[in-house]
């Protein structure tokens, strides 16, 4: 079983305060070996990612479902050390929405622009922003190769409005402009394995890969189960999570992924 050391006070008042929490080595280095051959070689995978454009026309790949598996992406979302988390900082149990890969290749991948994940959530008829997501590096993310920048306490905003931004969706960027006058502009650079649990309303985004490195993302996200949407369509959902042991993720090497079992739909950024 990987250490794991579960959320306390000081990660709450965290998350209210800075609209994020960054944890170390969540998963250790087997475990994300393990998904990264799962995320380069599995053929459903390969066949069910595509393309998002920046405002630059640089492309950023990404894959995106809204179901849980018994494949290496389920035990990670139902993971006592990603979902416990997310329940512990919400403040109540906690439903699954969607998984998805951001996958940005050397010296080609593209950024993602500033948006927060609410500013379209709410479209899709959640109506409190209860809800959360969790940034895992699978490969090591800088600087160089595009790493998650944040605004610190951005959620306290509240929803922004959002709009197209090139082949994405971003915030309107009078508002973006003047909180950064404001509020600490934060580059998150994280390890292999590293976690970072957000709020919903944090404004982030994140730079070209100007490297000779791939820069290999999985996020699981969630919404509180008291906030279920009152809409219906393909990009909602609020599936129920099973309960798991906080198990070794390196049983699932070599495991494909099922792709009947699995719901794959609409781009969202991330």
């Amino acid at each position: 079983m990987h250490p794991y050391q579960p959320m306390g006070q000081d990660d709450i008042a965290a998350f209210e305060r800075d609209g994020y929490v960054l944890r170390r080595a969540v998963f250790s280095v087997d475990e994300t070996a393990t998904i990264n051959d799962t995320i380069r070689n599995d053929p459903t995978i390969r066949a069910v990612t595509y393309g998002r454009a920046d405002s630059s026309g640089a492309s950023t790949e990404l894959a995106l479902w809204y179901t849980l598996g018994d494949d290496v992406f389920g035990a990670v979302a139902q993971s006592p050390r990603v979902a416990g988390g997310v329940e512990t900082l919400l403040g109540g149990p906690v439903n699954f929405y969607h998984s998805k890969l951001t996958l940005k290749r050397p010296r080609v991948g593209g950024a993602w622009e500033w948006h927060q994940d609410y500013g379209y959530w709410y479209e899709h008829g959640y109506l409190f922003p209860h809800m959360a997501s969790v940034f895992i590096a699978i490969d090591p993310s800088t600087r160089e190769n595009g790493c998650l920048q944040v605004l610190r306490g951005s959620h306290r905003l509240g929803r922004l409005d959002h709009g197209a931004v090139g082949g994405q969706t971003g915030a309107d960027r009078e508002r973006v402009d003047q909180a950064m006058k404001t509020l600490e502009h934060v580059q998150i650079e994280m390890a292999s394995g590293d976690a970072l649990f957000f709020h919903s309303n944090l404004l982030h985004a994140s730079g070209r890969n100007d490297s000779d490195m791939h820069r290999n993302v999985l996020l699981t996200c969630y919404s509180r189960t008291d906030n279920p949407p009152y809409k219906s369509g393909p990009s909602i959902n609020h599936m129920p999570i099973g309960t798991r042991s906080d198990e070794d993720l390196t049983r699932y090497q070599g495991r494909p992924i099922d792709r009947t079992a699995h719901r794959f739909n609409v781009p969202l950024a991330a």
